[in-house]
């Protein structure tokens, strides 16, 4: 495959109508070809309109087909190869092992789902048979969940396969029966039209309405603001700022018919280190806080952000230490020259506020190319920390997510705007189903699922009691 520059809308590569532009390689700052095309207004009208056709079929397709399919769409991904490591290499300045690995996660994360739709759990099934010689008279009530509607996926910066095009948002929602338009992001769009262009193949060879998935690239505050926007389009996944995700919140609570959006928006996770421990392993200990401290360059939402310690000799060695061993570490690559800029000012704010004071950094950026960002640590007095919420705020530093059926990615806000619901895992799929519920309804009107012939084999509750059985 090769690197159109197109947007896929309602199953076809077209050029974008809005102003072209190029990703850059933050490792050189050198644009990469070739341009990229953006969105206009009509052309987003068009998706938007696919997708709703396709919503009336792919809510009506059985979890096994939709497992096929997802399957299938990783199966296309691992059959990009290079051509897709490569990219994400030049448009991320991650190294090629964490290409390997962020592509490994996305294909883990559609398996899992097709594994999980195939299951039936999803589903949900209830069944609560009538009993009309009871006063008063017990009705027929079935229930279960249902796609909810077209859900648009913002793509993540920082995760160009994970949480971007087919990511979990992306995946989830597909499992659900929803169809998904990704508002591509702009640091890596060479990156995203190779993933679409894999699912497109997998739409195709499963005989899924056009409309099912679509790429759109363009402005957030344009192109993403008019599919929030949309009528037809009922839940939105987001990965990313905080300003980013409130704006969206903002923009869905605005419309006639409010909509939930599900922004991951990163934290400070706090981390505690006590005197013994210090005492015992401050190399250790330093070594692992520095290297967490600066995987990926910090660009990751989740992260030991604020590291908490009680004065004393223990602290002393363990800073030592730490201005010992973040030294060492030479100025990172970061995604964009946005980014860049944005930690830079960041690190700055934060020493002019009294009682902020450096403690370790790392090489600096000197003769070096591109967007690079020099790793820093500082420290303040719990008294000036409480009296100042200023210094509260993220600045972009890592740790690591286990992606599992029973892993829960979120949390309170302003971690999350739903800590109802997680980004990862199985049960990320809930947040783009619906309840239903069947009173007295005609049988042969039921979906399948629901039916007295257990057709699909599903696992049910039948009058409090789970059961394969049928009726």
């Amino acid at each position: 495959m090769s690197i159109s520059g197109k947007l896929l809308i309602n199953g076809e590569w077209v050029t974008g109508q809005g102003a072209p532009y190029q990703a850059i390689n933050p490792a050189t700052a050198i644009a990469l070809t070739p341009m990229m095309s953006a969105a206009t207004s009509a052309q987003v009208d068009l998706a938007l309109k696919a997708a709703q056709d396709a919503f009336l079929i792919l809510k009506n397709t059985t979890a096994a087909s939709r497992a096929v399919f997802l399957r299938d769409c990783a199966d296309e991904i691992m059959n990009l190869g290079d051509e897709l490591l490569e990219r994400v290499t030049l448009e991320t300045g991650y190294p090629r092992a964490r290409a390997e690995g962020e592509r490994a996660r996305t294909c883990f994360q559609l398996r899992m789902f097709a594994d999980y739709v195939e299951s039936g759990e999803y589903y949900d099934a209830r069944i609560d048979t009538a009993i009309p010689t009871r006063t008063p008279p017990k009705p027929d009530i079935r229930f279960m969940n249902q796609a909810i509607g077209p859900v648009v996926v913002f793509g993540a910066s920082n995760f160009p396969l994970a949480y971007s095009v087919a990511g979990g948002d992306t995946a989830a929602a597909l499992a659900a029966g929803c169809p998904v338009l990704v508002k591509g992001h702009s640091s890596h769009p060479g990156t995203c039209e190779l993933v679409a262009q894999a699912i497109a193949k997998a739409v195709e060879k499963n005989h899924l309405p056009a409309g099912t998935f679509s790429l759109i690239m363009g402005s957030g505050a344009d192109v993403g603001s008019k599919m929030v926007l949309a009528p037809v389009v009922k839940a939105v996944g987001f990965t990313g700022s905080f300003a980013g995700g409130m704006a969206l919140v903002k923009l869905a609570n605005e419309r006639e018919e409010p909509i939930p959006v599900f922004a991951e928006m990163g934290s400070v996770n706090p981390i505690v280190f006590l005197p013994e421990a210090l005492k015992n392993s401050a190399q250790n200990i330093a070594t692992g806080y520095v290297a967490s401290l600066t995987l990926g360059t910090g660009q990751f939402c989740v992260n030991p952000g604020l590291a908490l310690a009680i004065e004393g000799s223990e602290l002393t060695q363990f800073i030592s230490e730490l201005k010992t061993t973040l030294g060492q570490v030479p100025a990172g690559v970061m995604l964009n020259k946005r980014i860049c800029s944005s930690y830079a000012e960041g690190v700055e704010k934060y020493l002019a506020y009294d009682g902020v004071e450096l403690i370790a950094s790392g090489q600096d950026t000197k003769d070096t190319e591109g967007f690079r960002a020099q790793a820093s640590i500082m420290s303040v007095t719990g008294e000036t920390f409480l009296a100042n919420t200023h210094i509260h705020e993220e600045i972009f530093v890592p740790t690591g997510v286990e992606v599992c059926p029973s892993m829960v990615h979120g949390g309170p806000f302003p971690a999350a705007s739903d800590s109802r619901f997680t980004a990862v895992g199985t049960a990320s799929i809930q947040r783009f189903l619906r309840p239903v519920c069947y009173q007295n309804y005609p049988e042969k009107l039921l979906p399948t699922v629901l039916q007295n012939q257990n057709a699909f084999n599903a696992l049910r509750t039948i009058n409090g009691i789970k059961t394969r059985d049928s009726l």
